[in-house]
């Protein structure tokens, strides 16, 4: 028995499938079935890193080695979850914060979208931003560098 699916509609799933983050859908309708998957991590993280380190490569080369390693960065904010995140609290609006930014304590940094809840990522400690290392619309991963504050 051949089954036929909408070409229209396996490409509306598959525009879901990458503006959510996800990395698979599968539907089920009667006795068909749909299994849409996608490899996550090595095209997101290929796709969003090289942006992020070549601003501060370009900006400032002789201090490029110190900030190879961000994780090590005792102002690091990491992300709490898995999501999206969004600099912004809609398309089109001013970030919540810049590089060079003065922030207070608990000062909203980003929100991180999971499961359709957008969820605050609040300054952990007053300071300066001296780095934003997520790029807006990106998947990040549990423990993934976010921001430094110095």
């Amino acid at each position: 028995m051949s089954l036929s699916f909408d070409p229209d509609a396996l490409r509306v799933l598959a525009e879901i499938l990458n503006k959510s983050g996800l990395s698979e859908i599968e539907l089920e309708e009667g006795d068909r079935k749909v299994r849409l998957a996608r490899a996550v991590a090595p095209v997101t993280m290929m796709a969003a890193a090289p942006a992020a380190a070549a601003a501060p490569v370009a900006a400032a080369p002789a201090a490029a080695p110190a900030q190879a390693d961000p994780a090590k960065h005792p102002g690091l904010v990491k992300s709490p979850m898995v999501g999206v995140a969004y600099l912004s609290a809609e398309p089109g609006a001013a970030p919540y914060v810049t590089v060079g930014q003065q922030v207070a304590a608990g000062a909203t940094l980003l929100l991180i979208e999971a499961m359709k809840t957008f969820n605050q990522i609040k300054a952990p400690r007053a300071g300066t931003v001296t780095q934003i290392l997520v790029a807006a619309g990106a998947p990040v991963e549990y423990d993934e560098p976010l921001l430094i504050i110095e």
